[in-house]
């Protein structure tokens, strides 16, 4: 019982090894589901969101805080359908967002470029220079958008529990260690485990009902007592105590919540 992520290029086959996986073990296959799920919450046209989260931000938007808030309602909504368990992610850095949740494995599936640019020149009808060019641009934005937004370079390997290259390995090999992964012990949802994703859950609400009135606010959830950090006392604290005395009513698995302006942002916060 888990939730993998399974962070892919393009054409490395990582779709296809999450689908089957998630098939063989019977668990939810989630990629543009939580699209679905954040547009509906947050009443966000789909088409927005997409452009918000996908493009790679630029130094203006970055310290505007433009997208904050997209990132925030998408992380609400995949914790939002991950803490069930039995998920296999490939979607948007789920080894990011989920970061720290013990039963979450994190997969990286890569493949030869050689290989990639045939699959772009079949399926676009682009010469073999076109197709390694918009191969290499979309890895270059995925890299961008990864590393301005969590300062994270997604070709880390340290980031993952393991890789698998998918050329010797198949991707029918590739779904037997992922298979494998997910019934090891260290892996298997413990009563611990889940009520650190159900924090990061809670934490994620808190955050996507809060990022509005401030781009900067930062929450941590522990068993269910929810702390929000912020800048110095202000009107923007003002407005965030007044909007934390509803939440309780709107958020279930709240017990207590409270603003800690100009506190020391613990490093677990989110």
């Amino acid at each position: 019982m888990a939730i993998i992520t399974i962070s892919r290029g393009s054409y490395s086959k990582g779709k296809e090894v999450a689908e089957k996986a998630a098939e063989r073990l019977g668990y939810q296959c989630l990629s543009r589901d939580v699209i679905l799920e954040a547009s509906g919450l947050y009443h966000i046209p789909e088409i927005k969101l997409v452009k918000a989260i996908h493009d790679a931000p630029s130094v203006l938007e970055r310290l505007s805080g433009g997208r904050s808030a997209y990132i925030a309602y998408y992380k609400s909504a995949l914790t939002r359908l991950v803490k069930k368990d039995n998920i296999v992610y490939h979607g948007l850095a789920g080894h990011l967002l989920l970061k720290g949740v013990p039963h979450v494995i994190k997969v990286r599936i890569i493949a030869d470029l050689s290989d990639r640019v045939r699959h772009e020149m079949t399926q676009e009808g682009v010469s073999e220079e076109e197709a390694r060019s918009m191969i290499l641009k979309d890895d270059q934005e995925r890299r961008k958008w990864t590393m301005s937004l969590y300062g994270a370079d997604p070709w880390d390997s340290a980031l993952y529990d393991f890789v698998i290259h998918i050329q010797r390995f198949t991707v029918s090999n590739a779904v037997d260690f992922v298979c494998d992964a997910a019934r090891l012990d260290q892996f298997k949802t413990t009563a611990e485990s889940q009520q650190k994703m159900d924090d990061l859950a809670l934490a994620s609400q808190v955050k996507a009902a809060l990022v509005t009135i401030s781009v900067e606010v930062a929450v941590t959830s522990d068993y269910g007592n929810v702390l929000v950090f912020t800048g110095p006392e202000g009107r923007l604290v003002r407005k965030l105590r007044e909007k934390i005395k509803t939440l309780s009513k709107e958020i279930q698995g709240i017990n207590n919540i409270e603003v800690h302006p100009g506190a020391v942002v613990p490093p677990d916060a989110i």
